[in-house]
Order: C-alpha cells, then structure tokens, then sequence
C-alpha cells in the first residue's frame, strides 16, 4: 500500500514537473523570437539608406510582415539551403526559384545564406532586374547583407552595364561595407572583359594603397586585356609585376597570349623573354601560328638564333617546313650581317625538299646591292662555300647576279653569269631573264640575242618574262621588225601576251608613225586589256605627248 502510494506521489510530481519545462520552453522560444524581430528592426535603419542609391532602400521591419515566415520547428532553413547550395552545383537556376517558393510556402524565415543562393542563381543567368528584387526582400525582412551578398549582385550585371557596377559600389559604403580582393577581381575582370583597360588599371591601382594584393584572375584578366589590345609592353610589365610579389604565377596560357602581342608588335625583347618564359621555363609548345609571328620578329629584328629555335620547335611539333617557314631564318640572318649562313640555307632547304625562289633570297638582294663592293664580297663569300666543298645554289648565284643588274653593271653581271662553272652552278630560267633585263636596260641587242641562244642551247625554255624582254629589247633599237616575230612565236607557244608588251610596241609604232599600231591596239583589246588614258592621249597626240598623269586627271574630275 505504501509503496502502491509512493509510486503514484512520484508520478504525479514527474508529470508536473514536465508540464512546467514544457511551459519554459515555450516561453523562451517566443522570447527569442521577439528578441530577434527587434535585433532585425536595430539592424536595418531606413535612414541610412540613401534614396539614391539603385537599390531601394528598406521599409520597417515588423511582426506584419513576418506573418507569412512563421519558424517552423520540423523544417529548419539550413536544410532547404543544402538544397539550393546542391542545385546551384548543378547549374539548375531554375530549381533554385522553385525552391525558393517552397520556403515561402512552408511559412520558413529566409537567412543571409538563404538570399545569398538566390543572388547567385541570378549572378549565374545574369539577370539583373531579379537580383535586385531579391536584394529589396532581403532588406525589407531584415535581414543585414555582407560582402558575398554584393558580390553576387556585381555578377548579375552584364559586362557593359558599369554605371550599375559604380551604384552597387555605393550600396556597399552606405551598408559599411569595405571592398576585398574579390570585389575588385569582380570590378576589374568585368572592365577587362569591356576592353576598359584604362579603368580597369585605375582600380588595379586602388589595390596597393588599401593593403590588398590581386588575385591570379585579376592579374590574368588584365593581362590577357592589355595583350589582346595590343600593349605587348604593359602586358610584360604586368605579369612580371604580378609574379614577382606572388606567389602563385600565371597561367601558361597568359604567356602565350604575351607571347603572341610580342611578336605581332615585332618587340624583339618582349619577344625573347616570354619565348624563353614559354618553351624553356614551362615547357609549353607555342601553335604553328604563334611560331610564324615569333618568326616574323626574329626577321625583322635580326635575331638568327631565335629564328633557328623557332624552326626546331616547329620540327617537333611534326609542322613541315616550307618556303615561308625558312624565309624569315634568312632575313634575320641578313640583319645580323651573316651573309655565308644565309646563302648555305638555300642547300639546306633543297636537302629537305623546299625549292628556293628569287623572292626567297630578297633579304640578300637589299643587302649586297648596295654597291659594287658588296656584290663583290657575296661572289667570295660563294667561292669560300664552294672552297669548303659546299654545295652553292643557283639562286645564291642569280640573287648576285641580280644585284649587278639593279647597279646597271652588265659587265660584272654576265661576269658572274660566266664564273658560274667555277662554282659548279648550272644557270637556270631566272639567271638568263635577269641578263636579259641588264641588256634591255643597256639596250644591247646583240648580247641579248646571245643569250637567248645559250638559254635554248642550254634546254632551257623561254617563258613569257623571256619573250616580253626580248620585245622590248627589239623596240629599242631602230630596226624593230623582230619584236614582231618574237610577239608572234609567243602567241604560238599558247602564251597571252602580257599589257606591257602591247603597250610598249604600241607606243614604238606610234612614235615612228607606223600604222600597224592600230592592229596591235585591236590585239590589246582582244586580250582584255583597256586603254589606259594616258595611252589613248599618246595615240591621240601622235606620240607628243603622255597626257595628264593619274593624280591630275582625278582632280580635275573632281574640278567638274
């Protein structure tokens, strides 16, 4: 009995005992509630936010408006964040609305993280106007932003849209909030992306005054804006800057993009620096175009032992050579004053199948046909070649010979022409049209008929270079008859005669008063040609006078 009684005294003192807890725990939620919705109305004061600003500022916060957000206790927040963390991962903005409405119909209050993920859906499909209806929701609940919230609403602005950019900058000062380096990766890359370079610099240089340091994207972004823009220098200067206070370094894909403004800028030590950056110090295989650029500068520059690393990065890279890809070796080789090494690249190319042109060798051309003296000092450099039991190509022979012929010195170009046995070099097409030419240009018919019979002697057929300057050579002397024979067999061959041979016979038949020009005239038209003015004022003259020159006739067409 008094253990039947003590048991029921003990079970009715627990229940009270629970009732009372129960009771406790209640009270106490409502007063944190309370307590929170007056630590939000001290958190967010409408009066300091200016009315100025593009985002409205925030109404009082009060009991009404949290009506609809009532705190469930079965459902926290934190559990509809992970999911809206797990849909942003997953690049579902649209999830990310849908569960928002979902909050809002489970009565949940929305955190700082809550409006966070919401900035940053529409950070991610760059909607503005949404961005700054969510940031108005948050402020009107109270709920305080921080640096994350702004940074999102800086995403959401496409990248020409900067004078939002300078109002969201705003916001942050009035909420006292201070810019990190993100913010200013944020501000920085969308003013590169915009091709703002200057801007963009201004607030690079905002960074070292506020004891801030750029992050790698805003350094790759300024850098990559300055290249693309065409400041090879800055660029360099930047990324060297950059490298030199971090400790983290650039991309290699930013030096290539270094690289590449370089060399199209023809900055030589640009150029060599970043090459030696990109192939020697990351071990980066630069493209064939970006090779093509490098070797352009090494050209233009004189840089040979650029040029040849070049050539042998672009071997590893399986790129077959080409005429175009040696070309340039030549030429920096010419700047540099080697002219032995420029002429052993001609058998250094018929060794790996390229044939070598006239045009290949212009590079040589400009440097030896300065005067006589230096077409002398080419022909030993080809006799030491050969002394050396070198093979001496015949290009490396007509470029001499060309420069003779640009000195108006025919003798010293048949004299080389003559040589050309002792250096164990057959003359080919281009030796005998560029004789030709020193003949048309001394008008020394004879010599010119010799030649053409050692050319066909020799098995080698005329082309229509050949025929042209064998007419004219004709027209220079006063017996012309055969310039019609050679115009003849020319057009017998299948070949079109080209404008300057009609209008050299033309005007020879016109001056002499011969009236087979008209029938030349007529061929000139059937080939397709049109009469020029100054032609036509030739033939109208009688061979007196050229007519008025091009730039005269435009204005006085603009006269009229």
């Amino acid at each position: 009995m008094l253990a039947s009684t003590s048991r029921n005294v003990l079970k009715r003192a627990h229940n009270k005992t629970r009732h009372a807890v129960a009771e406790a725990s209640v009270a106490a939620c409502v007063h944190e509630q309370r307590r929170y919705a007056s630590a939000a109305q001290l958190a967010v004061d409408p009066t300091t936010y200016s009315t100025s600003s593009i985002i409205p500022r925030a109404k009082q916060y009060s009991k009404s408006d949290n009506d609809n957000f009532r705190v469930s206790a079965h459902v926290p927040i934190s559990r509809f964040n992970m999911r809206l963390a797990s849909q942003l991962d997953e690049h579902k903005s649209i999830n990310v609305m849908h569960t928002a409405r979902h909050i809002k119909q489970k009565g949940l209050q929305p955190n700082v993280t809550t409006y966070n993920y919401l900035l940053d859906a529409c950070a991610k499909e760059m909607r503005w106007p949404e961005a700054r209806a969510v940031f108005t929701d948050m402020v009107a609940m109270g709920v305080v932003p921080n640096r994350q919230t702004f940074h999102h609403i800086m995403k959401s602005l496409a990248p020409f849209e900067q004078d939002q950019m300078y109002g969201v900058l705003h916001s942050m000062e009035e909420w006292g909030i201070q810019p990190n380096e993100i913010t200013y990766e944020i501000i920085i890359t969308r003013l590169a992306e915009a091709g703002r370079l200057e801007i963009a610099l201004q607030y690079l240089a905002q960074l070292a005054p506020a004891r801030l340091s750029p992050t790698l994207d805003t350094a790759t972004a300024i850098v990559t804006a300055a290249a693309e823009l065409g400041y090879a220098r800055l660029a360099l200067d930047l990324a060297v800057s950059f490298e030199a206070a971090s400790v983290r370094r650039l991309e290699g894909k930013t030096w290539i993009d270094i690289l590449a403004s370089c060399a199209e800028a023809l900055y030589a030590d640009g150029t060599m620096r970043t090459w030696r950056k990109v192939v020697k110090d990351l071990h980066i295989l630069p493209d064939e175009g970006c090779c093509l650029l490098v070797l352009h500068t090494a050209a233009r520059n004189g840089l040979p032992t650029l040029a040849v690393e070049v050539l042998e990065m672009l071997k590893t890279l399986n790129v077959v050579w080409c005429e175009h890809h040696i070309a340039p070796v030549i030429e920096a080789m010419c700047h540099h004053q080697q002219l032995k090494e420029a002429f052993m690249m001609f058998d250094f190319m018929r060794k790996h199948d390229i044939p070598p042109v006239l045009e290949t060798a212009h590079p040589i051309f400009e440097l030896i046909s300065k005067d006589t003296d230096s077409v002398d000092n080419a022909w030993g450099e080809l006799e030491i070649i050969h002394e050396e039991g070198r093979t001496v190509d015949v290009v490396a022979l007509n470029v001499v010979i060309q420069a003779a012929v640009a000195l108006r010195d025919l003798q010293r170009a048949v004299g080389t022409y003559k040589a050309s046995a002792k250096l164990g070099v057959k003359p080919n097409l281009d030796t005998f049209n560029l004789l030709l030419l020193s003949c048309l240009d001394a008008r020394h018919r004879e010599l010119g008929d010799r030649l053409l019979s050692e050319m066909k002697e020799a098995g080698i057929r005329p082309d229509v270079t050949t025929y042209e300057r064998m007419v004219r050579l004709c027209l220079t002397q006063s017996m012309y008859e055969d310039a019609f024979f050679y115009l003849e067999e020319m057009k017998t061959l299948g070949m079109v005669p080209p404008r300057a041979v009609y209008e050299a016979l033309i005007r020879k038949l016109v001056s002499v008063g011969d009236v087979r020009y008209k029938i030349a005239l007529e061929e000139l038209k059937e080939c397709g040609y049109d009469v020029t003015p100054r032609l036509q004022s030739f033939i109208d003259s009688g061979g007196a006078h050229e007519g008025p020159t091009s730039a005269a006739a435009a204005a006085n067409t603009v006269v009229l």
